[in-house]
């Protein structure tokens, strides 16, 4: 593992060599697009990007957990929790590491 972390500005700067957009154009896409993505898992909905793979929220329901030091049972409480599911593809780019 190399460590780099894809960031936004990253994104933007793909777009802007790439596409042609202004530096300002490609943020404001970025910035739309993740601001779509986040508002439909908001609202419970799935969020699927053919070839890379699937956001969606589950609800997970509330359990007993146990202090792993001293055995102690400990509730935790309901909560919601973003999940990714990789496509195929994805999973097969990866694991064979290709760049492209």
């Amino acid at each position: 593992m190399t460590g780099k972390t894809l960031t936004r500005m990253d994104l933007s700067e793909a777009i802007y060599r790439e596409v042609g957009l202004s530096r300002n154009d490609a943020s404001q896409l970025v910035e739309s697009v993740l601001d779509h993505m986040s508002d439909a898992l908001v609202r419970g909905e799935q969020v699927k990007i053919s070839s890379f793979g699937t956001f969606s929220v589950r609800d997970k329901a509330a359990r007993v957990g146990r202090n792993p030091k001293t055995g102690q049972e400990v509730p935790i409480n309901p909560r919601r929790v973003l999940t990714f599911r990789p496509s195929h593809l994805m999973k097969d780019r990866v694991a064979a590491g290709n760049k492209r």
